[in-house]
């Protein structure tokens, strides 16, 4: 035998099983027989919605000793934002929250929770996704993305806020505002349906555009608007209450389908908890924030509901995007069924 043959052999595979050892740590599992539940969010530490993950493993380690290894990567760092569903149908990811509006990307019926004034509150998000409702779209969610939702959590409610005080009652006192909003379509047709005019602006260059009047306003809900010391540069908030924005929280398909049904059940429960610790916490905080913002000095200025209501909801009606809305969902929506 040609010892140089069976040297190279050796070498070959040598290289061959230090190519393995590298790949190793991008798989779903590792050694010690755990499974890895990789979670991605753009979350910051300090966010509920980062928070509520800690949560999740804590609910998982108790009820699961030693069975998974959870693994948490805050601040986008593991993926950008919206880039959670494909990675997670392409097996990249494990876990991770996902909004209405990344939904509607591949679910263009679930455009209609990006719509504002479909869901009235909190308690009403929470009875339509805990319902039949939200079991016949999360089964569609399910078919189409391969992912399977497993909570809802609540974003919060969204507000108006002006640089400068306005009296506002209907949508028609908004116009000529440039309200900031998120730059997607869908957003901007919100903005507009306001009443305002809808103007495409970063998140992290809103402060300086309320600072220097680039944009006369914004909109988010009252926590986002204090831990991005909004406050500091506007005058007045309009209690508008337009979307009761939700995130989901999702697992691939591909992970879900390798667990075992004993264990679906525990980390189905984990995020349960996860979404009941953030909505609550949520929930708290936002009842607390007017009294903060009055006394930071703002004025907190209560509209016309119903003819905002009114005026946007005719907005989306008269739109393109009721046209992929399932027959009957509205009124089924309002019943809350």
């Amino acid at each position: 035998m040609n010892p140089n043959a069976s040297l190279n052999r050796r070498h070959v595979l040598s290289a061959a099983a230090g190519l393995a050892a590298l790949a190793l740590p991008t798989l779903p599992a590792v050694a010690s027989g755990k499974t890895v539940l990789r979670i991605s969010t753009p979350a910051v530490p300090d966010d509920w919605h980062a928070k509520m993950w800690t949560v999740f493993k804590d609910a998982l380690e108790k009820s699961a000793p030693g069975e998974f290894e959870v693994q948490i990567n805050l601040n986008g760092a593991l993926f950008k934002q919206g880039a959670e569903p494909t990675a997670m149908a392409r097996g990249n990811l494990e876990l991770a929250t996902v909004s209405a509006f990344d939904i509607a990307k591949q679910v263009p019926e679930f455009s209609i929770f990006t719509a504002g004034y479909m869901v009235r509150d909190p308690a009403h998000q929470q009875k339509i996704f805990n319902g039949p409702i939200g079991a016949e779209l999360f089964k569609t969610v399910a078919e189409k993305m391969d992912i399977t939702v497993l909570s809802t959590c609540y974003l919060g409610t969204r507000q108006v806020n002006l640089r400068e005080v306005r009296s506002v009652k209907t949508p028609a006192d908004l116009k000529g505002i440039k309200l900031r909003m998120p730059g997607s379509k869908e957003w901007l047709f919100l903005g507009n349906a306001l009443g305002a005019t809808a103007t495409p602006l970063a998140f992290g260059e809103v402060y300086l555009g309320l600072k220097t009047g680039t944009v006369d306003g914004q909109d988010n809900p009252l926590p986002s608007v204090r831990a991005a010391k909004f406050h500091e540069v506007t005058k007045q908030i309009v209690m508008t209450s337009h979307l009761v924005d939700s995130l989901f929280i999702a697992i691939a398909n591909k992970t879900l389908q390798a667990l075992s049904p004993v264990q679906r059940q525990k980390v189905t429960a984990a995020a349960q908890a996860a979404a009941s610790f953030n909505n609550d916490n949520r929930l708290k905080e936002e009842a607390q924030l007017v009294e903060f913002f009055k006394k930071e000095g703002l004025q907190v200025t209560v509209p016309d509901i119903d003819a905002f209501r009114k005026s946007v909801r005719i907005a989306y009606l008269q739109s393109d995007y009721a046209k992929t809305w399932p027959a009957g969902m509205v009124d089924r929506i309002n019943a809350g069924q």
